[in-house]
Order: structure tokens, then sequence, then C-alpha cells
């Protein structure tokens, strides 16, 4: 069971690959309410990562399930993004602050699967969403409550 996490864990980030990249000046932006990158994935925070403390709290295997939207040399910080240095050195991209993540099991632009997981793990929506919530009429995305 172990190695089956493992192998769709690591064909989930090779299907992220390289496109998982970003601009932190324009690369991410709101699309029916919730921050997507430039295919159209959905980006999440996590609590543990304070806000402006300027690095992640998730790395090693939590990277392998929530993999960072990575920064590459040539993006620069503008607007509510910015750009932190992870403890491995690499850069990623945080909103207002916080840190962003996909999550490895949503497969497809849309997929919302990792909100609220474990009570820590949250979509980054341009509104906060309060209990009870729907989605606005004609929104793409399905947040199943």
């Amino acid at each position: 069971m172990k190695h089956a996490i493992v192998l769709s864990t690591m064909l989930a980030m090779a299907a992220l690959g390289a496109s998982s990249n970003a601009s932190a000046d324009g690369a991410a932006s709101f699309k029916g309410g919730v921050l997507v990158d430039s295919r159209g994935m959905t980006l999440y925070t996590f609590d543990k990562d304070p806000a402006g403390a300027g690095k992640s709290a998730c790395n090693g295997a939590c990277a392998g399930v929530w993999p960072p939207l990575s920064a590459t040399g040539g993006d620069a910080a503008g607007g509510d993004f910015s750009v932190i240095t992870r403890d491995d050195g690499s850069k990623q991209i945080a909103h207002k602050g916080r840190p962003l993540y996909f999550y490895a099991p949503d497969q497809k632009p849309g997929d919302m699967t990792g909100d609220n997981s474990g009570g820590v793990w949250h979509v980054v929506r341009a509104v906060a969403a309060t209990p009870g919530q729907k989605p606005a009429s004609g929104s793409p995305f399905n947040y199943g409550y």
C-alpha cells in the first residue's frame, strides 16, 4: 500500500512537472473565486505557514503530497505575490505572505480535493468562505458543500 501511495504521488508530481512553475507577478490568478495557476490547477495554503514568515513548513514527504508552486530565477514579486526561499534553497511563490501549494491528487483544472484536508489545508479564495457558503451560480467549481 505504501508503494502505491508513493507511486501515485510521484506520477501526480510528474504530471505537474515543469509546468508547475509560475510567475509571482501574474501566472496565478483568481478564476471562479479560486486562485489557480496558469493551467487552472487549484492552489492551496497551509495553516502551519505563518503569513509573512518567508518560509514553508511543508518540506520532505509533505512536499511530495503538497508540491510547492515553484518560482524560477526570473520570477519577481508583484502585488499580493512574493517569492520565498524553501529549506532546500528552491524558490516558492507566496500570496499575501502565505506559500502556495498544489495537491498531488488533484488531476485536472477545477479539482479541489485537498480543500480543508486535515483542517489545515485550504483553497485560496478571493473572498473567505463562510460555513455553508455555496459557489456562485454558473461557477465551474463544485465546492462539495
